[in-house]
């Protein structure tokens, strides 16, 4: 089935990246080596001719990172200015070694309202297809310096799935601390099974589980599934991959990997800003 679908006629990806795969897990501290992985991979697809918006979880867990282990973040206040460190820190990571390989990349805070409000739509994808017509990789995060739900709920998985529709990507990549979808947790059901391809996302809803991988991620399948709602049914392919070797981003383009995939089921009556004013309250 996965042959229905060409990855290498791809022309627009978002690729979102978790918390949990851009620092050490014993230490918590930033992984420098994975990070410039993703960036060679990032690249590799910008030679390719493709255009590529990063989506990047982590800006707390970096801020986190400048200070002891006796620091307590223990209320969304601290966590904020915890992110108005590392949103910094990260981004000024991101660029110096993206110009390591001669590329160019540029900073995109979001929050609900600047989906839902048509003025600041609009701005947005303004700025998009300029940075793509500059050959600029966009680096993508909520703002959690004034939005909480990213810190509450969800981990980047539906903003990436926005921003997939904001751009009208027409693949989203989510990497994760697991290689897919299974039929229940597999780090509790040991009878769990894999699913390679989903071609209906209403089918598997009540597969979603709200586990995450560790305390410093906030999302878990659920959210995973609710952006493979707003990217199928908004026309883009939706991947759901193992972080754990970043190869798996040409490997996709290849063919062959493992992985969950979700075919686009595009509905001219889904109402995404509808779906997203109803469901979220942030």
């Amino acid at each position: 089935m996965l042959q229905e679908i060409d990855f290498k006629n791809k022309k627009r990806v978002v690729i979102k990246i978790g918390s949990n795969s851009l620092l050490h897990k014993n230490t918590g501290k930033v992984d420098y080596l994975r990070i410039e992985k993703l960036i060679r991979e990032i690249v590799d697809l910008k030679n390719r001719g493709l255009d590529v918006c990063l989506v990047s979880s982590g800006a707390i867990a970096v801020g986190k990172d400048s200070f002891n282990d006796s620091f307590e973040c223990d209320s969304n206040a601290k966590k904020q200015a915890l992110a108005s460190i590392g949103q910094a820190r990260l981004v000024s990571i991101y660029q110096n070694i993206f110009r390591e390989y001669n590329q160019e990349a540029g900073q995109v805070l979001m929050t609900k309202n600047t989906i839902l409000d048509n003025e600041s739509r609009k701005n947005a994808q303004n700025t998009f297809e300029a940075l793509f017509d500059m050959d600029i990789v966009p680096i993508v995060n909520e703002n959690d310096t004034i939005s909480t739900y990213e810190i509450q709920f969800g981990d980047n998985d539906t903003l990436s799935a926005l921003v997939s529709y904001l751009i009208n990507a027409d693949l989203l990549i989510l990497l994760s601390d697991i290689d897919g979808l299974y039929t229940a947790n597999p780090r509790t059901h040991e009878d769990a099974e894999f699913v390679p391809y989903v071609d209906d996302i209403d089918k598997v809803f009540d597969m979603g589980s709200s586990h995450a991988g560790s305390n410093v991620g906030t999302g878990g399948m659920s959210t995973k599934l609710v952006a493979g709602k707003i990217a199928t049914l908004s026309g883009a392919d939706m991947i759901i991959a193992n972080s754990k070797d970043l190869s798996i981003i040409h490997e996709i383009f290849e063919g062959d990997f493992k992985g969950t995939v979700f075919k686009s089921c595009y509905d001219d009556y889904f109402d995404v800003l509808g779906y997203i004013e109803d469901n979220y309250n942030y």
